[in-house]
């Protein structure tokens, strides 16, 4: 993001929390907070601003390749099931700038990773997508490491 970018999207940033009434979320938990207002708001500026600057770029290429505007790919990315009324979330973890909190979803627990970025906290759903291409990768090392230490089965010598 060039430099002209950050200080265009900061100001949007602060305007928008401006705006508001109320400061930028000091929190995983409050951006968390933040973001499902702006959900149920169908407020996509809002989460834009909430968004890492790495989730925007992933946004953005996916958007390109659909041929349609970051807006719609945003809005199809909500974080909650379809119909979800009540959000739950716990394990708030903050190490340096980057944080998790677990969130519930579908009746299942998932870990959303949070990184800070110029003082603010921000959704690092690229961050969803690194970790599950580790876990992937992780799991194939795994499987070759079965495959490849396994003591081959002795086959039967023909006896003549």
């Amino acid at each position: 993001m060039s430099i002209l970018s950050r200080i265009t999207f900061i100001t949007l940033a602060t305007a928008m929390f401006a705006a508001c009434g109320s400061d930028a979320p000091s929190t995983p938990v409050e951006t968390f907070k933040t973001y499902v207002k702006a959900i149920k708001a169908k407020d996509t500026k809002a989460m834009k601003v909430l968004l890492s600057a790495a989730t925007l770029k992933m946004h953005e290429q996916e958007a390109k390749a659909q041929n349609v505007s970051i807006d719609e790919i945003i809005k199809r990315e909500t974080l909650l099931a379809e119909g979800q009324t009540t959000v739950e979330y716990r394990n708030e973890k903050i190490d340096g700038d980057k944080a998790t909190l677990q969130v519930k979803s579908s009746g299942f627990w998932q870990t959303l990773p949070f990184v800070r970025e110029d003082g603010v906290w921000k959704i690092d759903k690229q961050g969803v997508m690194d970790q599950m291409l580790q876990d992937m990768d992780e799991a194939n090392r795994k499987m070759n490491e079965m495959i490849n230490n396994s003591n081959p089965i002795p086959s039967a010598s023909p006896s003549f």
